[in-house]
């Protein structure tokens, strides 16, 4: 099977020459790395060549490596039911620049193009309706970010004598714990009642 995902691999590089850099198959799954300005016509040509027709639009995410310069993966994952046969392409990006979407090719990438946006911030250039889709009005920040913080800005609660949802600062009724594998959590230097029986002589 992975001599088969090679070769589709090596096919789709000589169908895009230039949009489409590299082609690796890894745990027997095909990934496509294609640059992010020539995407759309990358999902065309994948969706119409009768030799890949990926015609059903699986899925698409985003991914955040804070550290490179292009910090934000875009992963599109295709179907295509006539050959039964799956790829993953993927393209980079940062924060300012917009990736052309795919509601072109694939209109059921609408609503994943407005999570990836909700919640990475990444953007999407001919996007008919690009809000957010998943967090609160007024929401801050994007949760899926690596830098963002585990507890969030602010929390929300049912205030029973407003009658309505309130928003607050976050408070912590306790501090992180910090453990020092001394705790009774951790385990302990003493043998508890019955665990000798488990010591073998």
């Amino acid at each position: 099977m992975s001599e088969a995902l090679v070769t589709l691999g090596e096919d789709i590089k000589a169908a895009l020459p230039g949009a489409v850099t590299n082609a690796v198959v890894v745990f027997g799954e095909l990934t496509i790395e294609a640059e992010a300005s020539q995407i759309v016509q990358v999902l065309k040509t994948l969706y119409d060549d009768p030799r890949f027709r990926f015609v059903n639009f699986t899925d698409l995410a985003g991914a955040d490596y804070p550290e490179r310069e292009k910090r934000f993966d875009v992963v599109y994952h295709l179907l295509s039911p006539r050959h039964n046969r799956r790829v993953r392409v993927k393209i980079q990006t940062d924060e300012k620049t917009p990736v052309p979407s795919a509601i072109e090719v694939y209109p059921a990438a609408n609503w994943f193009e407005r999570e990836a946006y909700d919640f990475y911030g990444i953007l999407f250039s001919g996007h008919p309706d690009l809000r957010r889709i998943l967090t609160d009005y007024g929401f801050e920040g994007y949760p899926l970010r690596k830098d963002f913080p585990l507890t969030g800005f602010v929390e929300v609660r049912y205030d029973d004598e407003q009658k309505r949802v309130v928003y607050e600062p976050v408070k912590l009724n306790q501090e992180f714990r910090n453990f020092d594998f001394l705790s009774p959590w951790e385990g302990t230097d003493y043998v508890l009642p019955g665990d000798e029986k488990a010591k073998t002589p």
